[in-house]
């Protein structure tokens, strides 16, 4: 990646060559909204495979991967807090009424970092400071709250509330009883999926970085918070990590680089497995195209993490315009979701863990007056005294304790109908509720960062020299002159066959075989197969390597091994074919 700004340039060739533009552009576009073209959607397609095979595929012994709804009902993310969490600070200029996220408007104009600052604090620093609107100088109002999520109804009936997903954890924290039965009830288990996410951002202003709609790759990776231990992390002990521990940033150090197993043992992440799905994460920025000296994993302060976390690690990836900016990060998230959940839904979302004895210990249970139950449930009597029994002992103290009662079913029972002992049992295992780690990736964001990365310029001419399996085709086919019928029907019949044994393939011939070379740089193509009046005489054509415009010559029967073996096993072209002179 070049040091100079290169930003607009990207931006450029990404609407010309049909990567991505901001959407609804005839009616004067929509700030956050981005439309994925033709290729950009091949690239996010394959960043997204790559990710399931580092993280699925390569862990299919833990992790498997689910579909959930992208709307939920409001309870989901009010147990989830949400509602009463997922907030940015706002202020209003009172001159114009234009809104700002306050925050942002500090860092940008005082140079200071301002996250994770209360609202009373950024109200007492812009009064101080005496910061007025950045548009029309105007006074700045009083900092308020303004809640990301996407709000809409559910069904023709008023009131039922419902959220766009602002993650894709909660669709997976409901399920995650239904998926651990299925899956034997084993841990540890990593529940993985891709999907669309919208946040109502208060003001996006850096393109493909910040998105009011976008896709995201995550996993929750639930495990016995007893056994410290991680599967398959030995193998990567060697590996290293750039980490900047949150002591660090408050000292003014920079990032230190130690190997996986020196993150565990130094305490810098809070569970073994922190530090397997980061170095997992790294792998996969490398396979982007991103090297290890522009990236690092970047510990958030106390304020600064969301609501739900015990340690965040942003995976921060440097970039020409923005600087450094977060591609995905790394939530220890406890058991903080699945206890909510409990506790609103009133579910048994425990797992059971069996001791290698039993053991004799006290054990309190809740137990409904029979006289209540028979006056009250007649027939049923016998079934509800049954649900009493099942409910989790230390969820009715407290609901009775709050409010003198519990509901089940809808039905209110009264304290005094309630009644609790404790006694000696032989007990086989326990119940607990796992905690989670949480990688989360954004896709569009890596899709942006594959482009910066691949992004060169060679002799006034744009080449995007992707990862060759990333590249959005697997080569282009070329008749030597665009009016030679004989050169055209051998072309068309290559295409045919590369298209027939499962390669993406391109055919142009429109214009002169220099700018049909460009154009197949722009567009990233690894590899140019150019039929010419030498493949009518031996069935030969050149292949030209888009890297290092180099050229060599193969039988069309073998153009599609060799096309394979340089994309996915990286061979070298000169190992493929006989070398040839080229001008570029």
């Amino acid at each position: 990646m070049p040091d100079e700004n290169i930003y607009d340039k990207i931006i450029d060739i990404a609407k010309r060559r049909g990567f991505f533009w901001p959407s609804y552009e005839i009616y004067g576009g929509q700030a956050g909204f981005y439309d994925i073209g033709p290729y950009g959607t091949v690239l996010k397609r394959k960043i997204i495979e790559l990710w399931r095979e580092l993280f699925i595929k390569g862990n299919q012994d833990t992790v498997v991967e689910v579909e959930t709804p992208i709307i939920g009902p409001s309870i989901v993310y009010e147990a989830s807090g949400h509602v009463e969490n997922f907030t940015d600070p706002i202020v209003r200029c009172n001159s114009c009424g234009r809104i700002f996220r306050a925050d942002h408007l500090i860092e940008e104009k005082l140079n200071m970092d301002a996250e994770g600052i209360g609202i009373n604090e950024l109200n007492n620093i812009i009064k101080e400071k005496g910061l007025r609107c950045p548009v029309c100088n105007g006074e700045l109002g009083e900092v308020k709250t303004f809640n990301l999520l996407f709000k809409t109804q559910i069904g023709p009936y008023e009131g039922n509330v419902g959220y766009i997903r602002p993650e894709l954890a909660q669709g997976i924290f409901v399920a995650f009883k239904r998926i651990h039965e299925s899956l034997r009830n084993k841990l540890p288990i990593g529940i993985a999926q891709v999907g669309k996410v919208g946040r109502n951002e208060i003001s996006p202003r850096q393109g493909m970085i910040r998105l009011r709609d976008f896709t995201i790759m995550e996993m929750e990776y639930f495990f016995n918070p007893n056994k410290n231990e991680c599967p398959n992390v030995e193998k990567y002990y060697n590996e290293t990590l750039n980490i900047l521990p949150y002591t660090y940033k408050e000292n003014k150090k920079g990032f230190i680089t130690v190997t996986v197993k020196e993150a565990i043992e130094r305490n810098f992440v809070i569970n073994p497995c922190m530090a397997y799905w980061m170095v997992i994460g790294k792998l996969l920025l490398l396979k982007i195209g991103v090297p290890e000296t522009n990236m690092y994993f970047l510990e958030k302060g106390p304020k600064e993490r969301a609501h739900y976390s015990s340690q965040t690690f942003d995976h921060m990836v440097k970039t020409s315009r923005w600087g450094w900016i977060e591609v995905a990060g790394y939530a220890y998230r406890g058991d903080y979701d699945l206890s909510r959940h409990k506790k609103y839904s009133n579910a048994d979302i425990e797992v059971f863990e069996a001791y290698e004895e039993p053991v004799v210990m006290k054990v309190k249970k809740v137990l409904l007056d029979k006289a209540y139950a028979g006056k009250n449930f007649k027939s049923k009597a016998f079934e509800f005294m049954k649900k009493v029994e099942e409910l989790d002992p230390d969820y009715v103290i407290r609901e009775i304790n709050e409010k003198g009662k519990i509901n089940i079913d809808g039905i209110d029972v009264p304290k005094e109908a309630l009644i609790i002992i404790e006694k000696e049992e032989k007990v086989a295992g326990r119940k607990f509720i796992p905690h989670v780690i949480e990688p989360s990736f954004g896709t569009d964001r890596l899709l942006y960062v594959l482009l910066e990365y691949a992004y060169r310029e060679v002799d006034g001419r744009i080449v995007l020299s992707f990862p060759r399996y990333l590249s959005p085709v697997d080569a282009v086919v070329l008749p030597l002159i665009e009016d030679d019928e004989k050169l055209i029907n051998k072309s068309k019949q290559l295409y045919s066959y590369l298209a027939s044994e499962g390669f993406n393939v391109l055919y142009d011939d429109n214009g002169s075989i220099g700018k049909r070379y460009a154009r197949a740089d722009e567009i990233g193509i690894p590899v140019a197969f150019t039929i010419d009046y030498q493949t009518l005489e031996d069935n030969t054509v050149t292949m030209r390597d888009r890297d290092t415009w180099k050229q060599v010559r193969v039988s069309i029967s073998e153009t599609a091994n060799v096309l394979k073996k340089f994309i996915y096993n990286s061979a070298d072209l000169r190992e493929l074919g006989k070398e040839v002179e080229t001008k570029g």
